[in-house]
Parts: structure tokens; sequence; C-alpha cells
């Protein structure tokens, strides 16, 4: 799995010109699945993310989550961030995962997050023509992959 995390002041997900998520002080994840993802890869990611200090303490260090900031969540499911991109200019995205295996990982992750955030969190739509908005917070944008855990 991959994922890139941004602090956000404000963010939304926008299916059909309809608001379908939206969210002030928090985190924007996209996520994006491959094959051989698998509960592990969840269990690690989520926790991960729930406990990444790069939220501001009161005197302004970068010391607390998205827990401690009692922050809320929008997960997005992307799989262009698994593009490949060494040959030509058009990108291959073999390596995303075929719909069949992604959404019941996405699904998990989901799951999975709430559990760890201890609250519900927003989504897109897998799979929807989604418009995503965002107000990245500092900027912070960090990118997180379960297959290279250094």
């Amino acid at each position: 799995m991959k994922a890139v995390i941004q602090r956000v002041s404000q963010a939304s997900v926008t299916i059909n010109e309809k608001i379908v998520a939206s969210i002030n002080s928090g985190l924007l994840v996209l996520l994006g699945v491959v094959d051989d993802d698998a509960q592990e890869d969840i269990t690690w990611l989520s926790n991960k993310i729930v406990n990444m200090r790069i939220f501001p303490d009161e005197e302004g260090v970068m010391n607390n989550s998205i827990i401690d900031n009692q922050g809320d969540v929008i997960l997005v499911s992307q799989f262009t961030l698994h593009a490949n991109t060494k040959k030509g200019n058009r990108p291959s995205y073999i390596k995303a995962a075929k719909p069949d295996v992604a959404i019941p990982l996405y699904q998990d992750f989901i799951k999975r997050i709430e559990s760890d955030l201890g609250k519900p969190i927003q989504t897109g739509e897998f799979g929807a023509d989604m418009h995503v908005a965002l107000i990245n917070d500092g900027p912070v944008t960090i990118i997180i992959d379960t297959k290279n855990k250094d």
C-alpha cells in the first residue's frame, strides 16, 4: 500500500457536483493498493498514520498526532499512486490492484483506521471521478509505502 498523507486545514471530495466528504483540521489520505497487499499492510499503515506526530503542540513543534488533535480524516482511493513512469510519457498502472482485490482491502483499511482513530472517517467513492479540494496546512505532505518501511 502506498499513501500520500496531507495535513489539511480544510478538505473536501465532490462527486457529480455533490460534496460527499468535508473536513476542517485533519488529514487527507490518498491510498493506492497493489495485488500483494495484505492485512499486515493495513495494520501497519493505519497505526503509522494515526500516530504520526505531524500536528503542532502548544509550542508550535510537530509533536501531536491526529488522535491528540482529535482531527478528522478523509480517505480517497487513488490507483495512480502506483504509476510506473519508467518508459515513455504515458504512465502504466499495471502494479495497481484491480477492483476485485483493491475494494475489499480499501474497505478493510477504512474499518481499521476508524478503529485506530476511535471515530468514523469520511471517504471518497472507490472508482468514481472525484474532485478533491484541500488547503494543505504547513504544507505537510508525507508519502508512505508499506513495501519500503525504512
